[in-house]
């Protein structure tokens, strides 16, 4: 059963990649889907028997990998509590989008290669979460990352995917080098990489030190933090964030499957995997909440002004991933893959919703070119307001659950140190913001004058909202959208049962499974549920201290998402021409904030700037001014110079060559003569 999981999803791949131009677009369609079908039924009872059914975790051994000395690594499948709640996580959300891309790439010509590659990434994110060894999880790691260079870069003709696709290879080979540095470190100082053994050597490597950089360092806390690079890389959390909001140049169901529950849920999966690692760095957990938190907070504070609805949900992602993080720095292992869990649903919900409204808009992206869809294409506008609910944490929605749970950890963790309650306060904040940019959302969207049906839709709506024209350029339409708009014929209707069915079954899990799931996650059932996958040192008691908060601080969420709510209300629906004032009123704040914080000018400026100028260097000073002036440019010249001339005598007539050779002769009898003369 496990194997079947696993490798379904890479049987897809190999048949709709390999015989897709054959069989032909729709059974390519059928067959990827179908085995995702199968491998999320199988993950459900794998849930079931082995996280609420009890069972003990199994880690089959497949074959081996490699043996080198004391370095032996087999391809193994571990199962436990923690892996069965990914397996849940990858395949469903993994098939549902596979269901959906059905309708919404109905007209793209190269859908076997995107089914093919959907699957790819579904089978690279299966190995990676049922990894039993380290090497097996890098394996997984850097196909996560290849699949989404592919994905991201699907519609390949289109010169800013392309570069999409390349930033975030690039960003991710950052942190991934970062990883594989804290692999090797693990390995240095276990002499193994297999999680058990790693796992039994952790508590002895307490207060160990490593010499680095000339300097003793505590090792633990050296290993952690490489890993931790990893984890931000996958995860896009502060500094390494960058690629995630280009990341939407692929089509919208690759935002759903990378942004909801695969691609950057792996650095929260495999923090939380190697927390026997990390519990015994309180260091390293105190830089992961710290990144964390500011990484809610900056991503939060970006959202508010974006204008693609696609780049809204995107850094609405950034920073629930900020959250989790939190939780993982504060102890709280399970609640991290708590939120995990719970924001799958509602985020994959938000993306494919905004798919649905960017096929009903005709690809058009823009939420100012928006409003009075409600009406339209009223179920993919109440999806989309389950999705918002349970993103804002409206009571008894899935987020209410597992985020306020994150930030009542972090304030029971901040009465042992200031780190969580930089925590806290970031979240609390953010939990306001996230309320505000996401009712922002659908109320520019779905309510308010149709703006799409208007002639022109450049400056009078952009004026109406806030924007400046710059800012219209900055969004990632789908590749489809070769054509006019048409916006004076447009006419939106709502998506196909293809694309609708799987909004109604993430609406499901937006809704209730935070309610359904608490208990194991963050109740009294939480430490029985978890057993050996997750470890909580003994010192941490952080989910029986959470319990304890003082009432206020959870009635904060509720109040920051009621705020949020008002705010956005008053602004977009009752007053409209106020985002407008304020634009102009705070106009740096405001640029500051759309242009993100501004740190593509940033990186631009200190590593690709510093790059190109480099290459020229070496270009023109180095191979040019040096090599070929020396080389090509100088003796090899030179030798062409001298030896020019005598080509010329090579005429190929044979009294030329007689000629010469008798005034050879001639030369030698009259040196020798004039030498015996004397």
């Amino acid at each position: 059963m496990y194997s079947a999981i696993v490798f379904l999803p890479l049987l897809g791949f190999l048949i709709a990649g390999l015989f897709g131009g054959r069989i032909g677009a729709r059974p390519s369609e059928i067959v990827t889907t179908s085995f995702l079908f199968v491998s999320c039924l199988l993950s459900w009872i794998v849930f079931a028997r082995v996280g609420l059914g009890g069972a003990p975790f199994s880690a089959p051994v497949l074959a081996n990998w490699m043996t080198s000395g004391v370095l032996k690594v087999d391809w193994a499948l571990r199962v436990d509590t923690l892996t069965a709640v990914m397996l849940v996580v990858v395949t469903t959300v993994s098939s549902l989008v596979h269901l959906y891309s059905i309708g919404y790439m109905h007209e793209d010509p190269s859908r076997p290669r995107f089914f093919a590659y959907l699957s790819l990434f579904t089978f690279a994110m299966l190995m990676l979460v049922t990894a039993d060894n380290l090497a097996q999880m890098f394996f997984g790691w850097e196909g996560v990352g290849l699949a989404s260079y592919l994905l991201i870069g699907f519609w390949y003709e289109k010169p800013s995917a392309n570069a999409a696709a390349i930033k975030a290879f690039v960003v991710n080979r950052v942190g991934d080098f970062g990883f594989a540095l804290g692999i090797f470190l693990v390995f240095m100082l276990t002499q193994s990489i297999s999680l058990d053994a790693v796992f039994a050597a952790a508590p002895g490597l307490a207060n160990k030190t490593i010499h680095v950089f000339g300097s003793d360092w505590d090792a633990m806390t050296i290993t952690c933090l490489l890993l931790f690079m990893g984890a931000c890389g996958k995860s896009a959390q502060f500094l390494l964030h960058t690629w995630l909001p280009d990341a939407m140049e692929g089509p919208t169901p690759v935002s759903a499957l990378i942004h909801a529950a695969t691609m950057v849920t792996a650095g929260v999966f495999m923090v939380a995997r190697l927390s026997p690692l990390f519990e015994q760095a309180p260091a390293a957990l105190t830089v992961v909440t710290i990144i964390g938190a500011t990484t809610a907070f900056f991503a939060a504070t970006v959202g508010l002004v974006q204008n693609d609805i696609k780049r809204v949900i995107a850094y609405s992602t950034c920073s629930q991933l900020g959250y989790m993080f939190v939780a993982l720095g504060v102890g709280g292992y399970s609640l991290g893959i708590f939120h995990l869990f719970t924001h799958a649903f509602f985020k994959a919900l938000l993306f494919l919703g905004a798919g649905s409204v960017i096929h009903a808009m005709h690809h058009e992206q823009d939420m100012r070119n928006m409003g009075g869809l409600a009406k339209k294409i009223p179920i993919t506008f109440w999806c989309m307001t389950f999705g918002t609910l349970a993103l804002t944490g409206f009571p008894l929605t899935a987020g209410y659950f597992s985020k306020d749970a994150i930030i009542e950890a972090s304030y029971a963790a901040g009465m042992h140190g200031q780190a969580a309650t930089y925590a806290f306060v970031m979240t609390v904040v953010a939990a306001g913001l996230t309320s505000f940019y996401s009712w922002r959302l659908v109320f520019m969207t779905f309510f308010g004058k149709p703006r799409w049906a208007e002639a022109g839709h450049g400056d009078s709506h952009a004026a109406a909202h806030g924007h400046d024209d710059h800012a219209h350029d900055d969004h990632a339409h789908d590749d489809h959208a070769h054509d006019d708009h048409g916006h004076h014929a447009l006419d939106p209707h709502e998506s196909p049962n293809t694309m609708l069915i799987p909004l109604y079954v993430l609406s499901i899990g937006a809704i209730f499974a935070g309610l359904a799931f608490k208990n194991f996650f963050i109740g009294h059932d939480a430490g029985e549920f978890w057993r050996n996958s997750l470890f909580f040192g003994p010192n941490n008691h952080i989910l029986h201290e959470m319990h304890e908060i003082p009432e206020w601080v959870g009635i904060a969420p509720f109040l920051m998402m009621l705020g949020g709510f008002a705010v956005a209300a008053y602004m977009y629906v009752f007053s409209p021409e106020t985002p407008a004032r304020l634009a102009v009123r705070f106009n740096p704040l405001y640029k500051f904030l759309l242009n993100k914080w501004y740190f593509d000018e940033l990186y631009d400026f200190l590593f690709v700037r510093p790059a190109f100028w480099l290459g020229r260097l070496f270009w023109k000073g180095g191979d040019g001014a040096i090599i070929d002036r020396l080389g090509p440019d100088g003796v090899a010249a030179r030798v062409l110079d001298g030896t020019s001339w005598i080509v010329k005598l090579q005429t190929g007539y044979i009294y030329n060559y007689a000629f010469a050779m008798l005034i050879g002769l001639a030369a030698i009898i009259t040196f020798y003569l004039v030498g015996g003369v004397r």
